[in-house]
């Protein structure tokens, strides 16, 4: 986490017997939602019992996963649940926190990355630029076509038919134009 509270300290959270949650910075109750903002945030923050003073960061940030999962927003699967469990006690108990972190660290490195990368190539909506791209592309495609037509219709005569194809594609563009604008929104 990398912004803080006042002066680079993690900001105080102090939580009481009753549950409540007490943002010591803001001087005001909060809740689990909050610091769920919080971290989002990258606001570096502490939980500490009002009572003993313990530190309970830990089993607070756990509580916010649990609300999380338990309101449908699953991020972890049952089975790497059972293999966390199953690796408390064990050898590996000391290695784990580390490698998690580094994965997720890398995790959100590659993320960025591919973030980066496809706002490089893409604007807010993928689908909707390309289908633009698209758009652009078969109307200056049908714009030559028109010039060619019409300079091949000013000497001999148009091809019949032409005209009702032309129209028909007109038509067929305007819808696609509207489509385009539509997935822009």
């Amino acid at each position: 986490m990398a912004a803080s509270g006042s002066g680079g300290d993690p900001i105080i959270i102090k939580k009481y017997a009753n549950r409540r949650l007490y943002d010591t910075e803001s001087s005001s109750y909060i809740t689990l939602e909050r610091l769920a903002e919080f971290v989002r945030q990258k606001r570096e923050f502490k939980v500490v019992d009002a009572k003993s003073g313990d530190d309970i960061t830990r089993q607070v940030l756990t509580q916010i996963i649990m609300d999380e999962e338990s309101r449908g927003a699953t991020m972890l699967p049952v089975n790497f649940l059972r293999q966390l469990i199953g690796l408390y006690g064990g050898a590996a108990q000391n290695m784990v926190p580390h490698y998690l972190e580094a994965s997720l660290e890398t995790f959100q490195r590659n993320q960025a990355q591919l973030r980066e990368t496809l706002a490089g190539a893409f604007t807010a909506n993928p689908f909707a630029d390309l289908a633009r791209r698209n758009l652009e592309m078969f109307q200056a495609a049908a714009g030559g076509a028109t010039a060619k037509s019409a300079a091949s219709s000013s000497g001999s005569g148009a091809e019949p038919g032409r005209d009702e194809e032309l129209k028909r594609l007109r038509e067929e563009l305007a819808a696609l134009q509207a489509k385009v604008d539509k997935l822009a929104r």
